[in-house]
């Protein structure tokens, strides 16, 4: 039984003291202990070394008092898995040689088998349950299918995704049938991911905010709603659409256990469009982490007192960013500790 479940008692929607707390991204590049890693090894030799991934989740557990634990991996695992090779570019991002642009290259994609392709995931979850020792749950992780498409199409990170977009309305067949080789591919990763232990699984649409509501529906809900449909009587799951609070309506019919939210939204209105039926999770700025610790303490206390303690579990609207001060990372995840109904 793991000893603090108040992760798990808010995405059941059981009544809690405080909110739960923990951080998109929390392991990682704001650390000093992760930067003496990061400068040792290259990114993806840490995603694929069981014993760096599961060190690298840890390291935030041991300095502050969080209540979940992330795996340290990256979503473009999933694509790498098919084939599809992905490098991580020095001040570029992520990095494709070979973009994904026609019917043919989609054709040739594999669907693997997770067990060979992903198995460095799966020892990772092992390593890191046993330095969990069932203290906190272990949240495990992956892309959605629009934002791995995003990807694979474009060939890197972009503002817009122009390229991804025009593939999707121009070779519609094409798109339709990449997005759903990843997410079977995804489904059987996150199946996995869930027999190996994770207490929850979560899935990060990054760039579905890209679309306008109609595309979104087309190109990406309808496949993040299989990946939903197929996991939710195994775990709980999350899902976190950034810039997508037009589709919370929606969103919150399906079976999820909750729904991440951005800051572009406020807490009134994401209740109001979830009709109060889900476990909301967000949606402090992560730039805000740059206002001084008392500051942020206030603006904490705020945002739970306007979410509501119950349902809801407070975070990030994005990643933590790369230069926030520990302090102010300290401060934020206290202030939730702290934190105390008025009466």
């Amino acid at each position: 039984m793991i000893k603090n479940d108040l992760y798990l008692k808010a995405l059941k929607g059981e009544t809690v003291e405080r909110p739960p707390v923990w951080m998109m991204r929390q392991a990682g590049r704001y650390l000093p202990e992760f930067i003496k890693l990061r400068d040792q090894y290259d990114f993806f030799t840490r995603c694929q070394t069981p014993e760096l991934a599961a060190e690298i989740t840890v390291q935030p557990i041991r300095r502050f008092p969080l209540d979940a634990a992330i795996l340290f991996s990256d979503i473009l695992v999933v694509p790498q898995a098919m084939g599809i090779d992905f490098k991580m570019k020095e001040s570029v991002g992520p990095w494709l040689d070979n973009p994904i642009r026609t019917m043919e290259q989609v054709k040739a994609i594999e669907t693997p088998d997770v067990n060979d392709t992903l198995g460095y995931v799966f020892d990772a979850i092992e390593l890191t349950l046993q330095k969990l020792d069932n203290e906190i749950p272990l949240i495990g992780f992956a892309g959605s299918p629009w934002t791995l498409l995003c990807y694979c199409v474009e060939g890197k990170g972009s503002k817009s995704f122009d390229i991804a977009k025009s593939f999707c309305f121009q070779q519609p067949e094409a798109a339709h049938l990449l997005l759903q080789k990843i997410t079977d591919t995804t489904i059987a990763y996150l199946n996995r991911k869930i027999e190996k232990g994770v207490s929850a699984v979560q899935i990060f649409d990054s760039w579905g905010g890209m679309l306008s509501p109609e595309d979104y529906q087309e190109f990406s809900w309808r496949y993040i709603q299989q990946i939903v449909d197929a996991l939710a009587a195994f775990a709980p799951v999350v899902v976190f659409g950034k810039g997508c609070w037009f589709a919370l309506e929606e969103m919150s019919k399906a079976k999820i256990s909750a729904l991440g939210v951005d800051w572009t939204i406020t807490p009134e209105l994401a209740r109001k469009l979830t009709q109060n039926k889900v476990t909301l999770q967000g949606n402090f700025d992560p730039a805000r982490l740059h206002s001084d610790p008392a500051t942020i303490k206030k603006m904490v206390t705020e945002m739970i007192n306007r979410f509501g303690k119950d349902r809801y579990i407070a975070n990030l609207g994005h990643g933590i960013l790369p230069n926030i001060p520990i302090e102010n990372a300290a401060a934020f995840i206290q202030a939730v500790v702290d934190w105390k109904p008025t009466h």
